[in-house]
């Protein structure tokens, strides 16, 4: 076998001649799914997590493997739909759908990154309030600054910056890890957790919502299907599954790392705020956990002071990490929808500013304490929107006309659609219990009430049509090419000795940079 790789910019070209690539030429195909795993360890998840295990101790862990199970399969479809069909996943929805439908896609998706960037907006405000005693609002008002700070000095190397902010990540992953050494979670409660699904208590389906949101992220597979693109595959049967097989290996690694932290934070705040030898400061901040009042969770290991500091540094290094993943991801929204090429410090510097404007009012009128909720808002907000990107995602990969041979297999289709309706009916479910309770307490006039119940059966009546919709629909573009070609071309092609038919290099994300 004679495989070679050849590295052009940003970009790696993989040629093979022959039926098997070695493990060496995995390294090849590294870069993207870490690249998106930044977005699991962002302030977003930080909170959720750290607010499930201080309030619902264990009982929510399991909501964190199933949906980090749930995002390795999305995850995996998003990158086969970017490497079979040399489109990314907007411009695919832009060429499938109607202008009217194109563009509601368009703008949910914008929410989603929107939402996404909301926590990164706090999370950098908190830390900085941590770190220098800033007022929180000031703090808000200084993020968009600091994207234009991070844009720039990723002109002296976006490689080194990455290493740098995932070493910080990292850190603090240790001294969860550290932490939870010390505090020994019980084992059995620990497993339970994370393999006997519970949703007791108040306001449960919410935290749970929240907790799945900032995990299964909409923008993340906008993102996943572009950033496989910079790799070259030659287009044969064999050579695509293998690339999709390499980068499922990838994201699985990546998302296992994310997944450990994740329950580790759980699991820490779960064993300090049950402790019976905590203060009643930190008694109180159990009670109304957020990221700019968590650093006492790290007290035993590091010492108050020393835990506060480096979880501070930590903390703005996760929300300035996660703008790597929202700048890429809102291109390709933007890109692909709309065709519409913008810079990338106009893009982002958009988004921020627009993400800045309700976290500002929020940390003005309701403080840190307000600042934190509004994170488990956006979360929510994202699990309200992964379904319109979710459906056209599954419906794209399980479909001949764009996946052709690789479409996938019954049983992933089976398993994602039956988590998919599962998430959509714990929405709805939840959105109806959360409208009635609301107007059930409101103490607005009768004929009020009435009007906002309207608006409420609207909302949840267009909610479904619009899944119902999206699912049905049958797909008519055709991307995939493979299934025309006469039987002896493909007989060819699976020898791996005509590429005529390879995934187009795409030039316009040449200048991406990938982490190897």
């Amino acid at each position: 076998m004679k495989t070679t790789t050849k590295e052009m910019g940003s970009s790696t070209d993989i040629v093979i001649d022959g039926k098997k690539l070695g493990w060496r030429n995995f390294l090849a195909f590294v870069g993207p799914g870490f690249l998106v795993s930044l977005a699991y360890l962002d302030p977003a998840n930080m909170e959720a997590d750290m607010n499930a295990g201080a309030v619902y101790k264990y009982e929510l862990l399991w909501v964190t493997l199933v949906g980090l199970i749930f995002a390795l399969v999305i995850q995996s479809l998003a990158a086969n739909l970017g490497v079979c069909t040399g489109k990314h996943l907007s411009e695919i929805c832009r060429a499938e759908y109607p202008v009217f439908i194109r563009y509601c896609l368009w703008l949910l998706a914008e929410v989603a990154v929107i939402a996404a960037d909301v926590p990164e907006v706090i999370g950098t405000a908190f830390a900085l309030n941590i770190l220098f005693n800033i007022p929180v609002w000031v703090g808000v008002l200084l993020t968009g600054f600091s994207t234009l700070l991070l844009l720039a000095v990723q002109r002296f190397g976006v490689r080194k910056l990455e290493a740098l902010i995932a070493a910080l990540v990292f850190v603090m992953a240790g001294c969860f890890f550290g932490e939870m050494a010390y505090a020994k979670p019980p084992a059995k409660e620990l497993f339970e957790g994370m393999f006997i699904p519970k949703l007791k208590g108040k306001d449960a389906t919410a935290s749970a919502i929240s907790v799945f949101g900032a995990l299964v992220m909409p923008h993340n597979l906008f993102l996943h299907s572009g950033l496989v693109l910079s790799r070259k595959v030659p287009g044969s049967v064999r050579s695509i599954n293998q690339a999709c097989k390499f980068f499922l290996i990838e994201s699985g690694l990546a998302l296992l790392v994310a997944a450990a932290i994740n329950v580790a934070i759980i699991a820490v705040s779960a064993s300090v705020c049950a402790s019976n030898n905590l203060s009643s400061d930190d008694v109180e901040r159990c009670g109304d956990l957020t990221l700019n009042s968590a650093a006492f969770l790290l007290k035993d290991v590091l010492g108050r002071k020393t835990g506060t500091m480096l979880y501070a540094i930590a903390l703005l290094a996760s929300g300035q990490s996660s703008t790597i993943t929202g700048t890429y991801a809102g291109q390709y929204v933007m890109q692909g929808f709309l065709n519409l090429k913008m810079k990338q410090w106009k893009r982002n510097l958009m988004t921020r500013c627009i993400a800045i404007v309700p976290s500002l009012i929020v940390s003005l009128i309701g403080g840190p304490s307000a600042a934190g909720r509004l994170i488990l808002i956006a979360s929510m907000i994202l699990s309200f929107d992964l379904p319109f990107v979710f459906i056209p995602l599954l419906k794209f990969s399980s479909g001949s006309t764009k996946m052709g041979p690789h479409k996938n297999s019954i049983y992933v289709i089976v398993f994602s659609w039956v988590f998919g309706v599962a998430l959509i009916a714990v929405n709805l479910e939840f959105l109806v219990q959360w409208s009635w309770d609301k107007l059930h307490q409101s103490t607005l006039p009768r004929a009020m009430n009435v009007f906002l119940s309207i608006i409420v059966c609207a909302l949840f009546f267009i909610y479904i049509v619009a899944m119902i919709y999206l699912a049905f629909r049958k797909d008519t573009i055709e991307f995939f090419g493979i299934d025309k070609i006469h039987a002896d071309a493909q007989i060819t092609m699976e020898k791996g000795v005509d590429n005529s038919q390879a995934v187009p290099y795409r030039e316009d994300l040449a200048d991406i940079p990938l982490s190897r």
